[in-house]
């Protein structure tokens, strides 16, 4: 399943990420979106995990927690149009 994460805290690196869905089960990847202006984070990241029960169970814990101070969004990614 492909999750997005967003309203992330800009100093929030893909190890960082990674770490805290690791707790839910196994991740394929994490990507950070980065503005290719400014090589800055734009706050948002995509997360892909094997097994969808893990990953249902990540979105219901995580979406409106706090994470570096902000409250992320977390919510099953949709297909771009």
């Amino acid at each position: 399943m492909n999750i997005y994460v967003g309203n992330l805290n800009y100093r929030v690196k893909e190890a960082d990420l990674q770490q805290v869905m690791e707790d839910y089960g196994a991740v394929s990847s994490v990507k950070v979106i980065m503005d290719r202006e400014t090589g800055r984070s734009k706050g948002f990241a995509f997360v892909e995990m094997e097994d969808d029960a893990a990953a249902s169970k990540a979105i219901a814990e995580l979406n409106g927690a706090e994470y570096h101070g902000r409250t992320m969004v977390v919510k099953e990614a949709r297909p771009r149009a």
